[in-house]
């Protein structure tokens, strides 16, 4: 698949219909800046949204994907099939989602702690002081859990964590 074509190939469709890149993204629910970057060939729409702009601009899903129209269309077979990859890749992603959210409310709960702690003076004090510690050296852990797995690094890490798995079940 070549995603310049495949952008080149949407711009044409947009134009066609009369849309402003700004009026596409408000119908999908995105940001102007993520249909301009579809249409520079820069990135590529989720499979859920790939759906939406085939029935929206009344094309095959496989035309959108190869950037040029087919004289052919995609059985509803094929397009079911497509809907539930689509469904298991937002489950996959709201999964994800909801691990972080209970991350970042213990690392939350956490600093908390230490909040307490250091108002009322007592880091420096025996166990509170190691306790202060522990819930200091869980934020920065949790911190960089967040930022590693929110940014590009984030799909790396998973892939990474799969094949280790993968391997460890054979």
């Amino acid at each position: 698949m070549n995603q310049k074509k495949f952008g080149t190939f949407l711009k044409e469709l947009r134009k066609e219909k009369g849309l402003t890149q700004e009026q596409l993204s408000e119908y999908l629910g995105v940001s102007n800046r993520s249909v301009s970057r579809w249409e520079t060939g820069t990135n590529m729409p989720d499979i859920d949204l790939v759906i939406e702009l085939a029935d929206y601009f009344d094309v095959s899903i496989e035309e959108l994907l190869e950037g040029e129209r087919k004289a052919e269309s995609m059985d509803e077979k094929t397009k079911e099939s497509l809907l539930k990859v689509a469904d298991y890749g937002n489950e996959e992603r709201l999964l994800l989602i909801k691990r972080l959210n209970i991350l970042f409310l213990i690392a939350v709960a956490a600093f908390i702690v230490y909040f307490v702690l250091d108002v009322r003076g007592l880091t420096s004090e025996g166990v509170y002081a190691n306790i202060a510690d522990a819930a200091l050296g869980l934020d920065f852990g949790m911190l960089l859990v967040g930022a590693l797995f929110t940014s590009r690094y984030g799909k790396r890490i998973r892939a990474f964590k799969q094949r280790m798995l993968g391997r460890e079940r054979k």
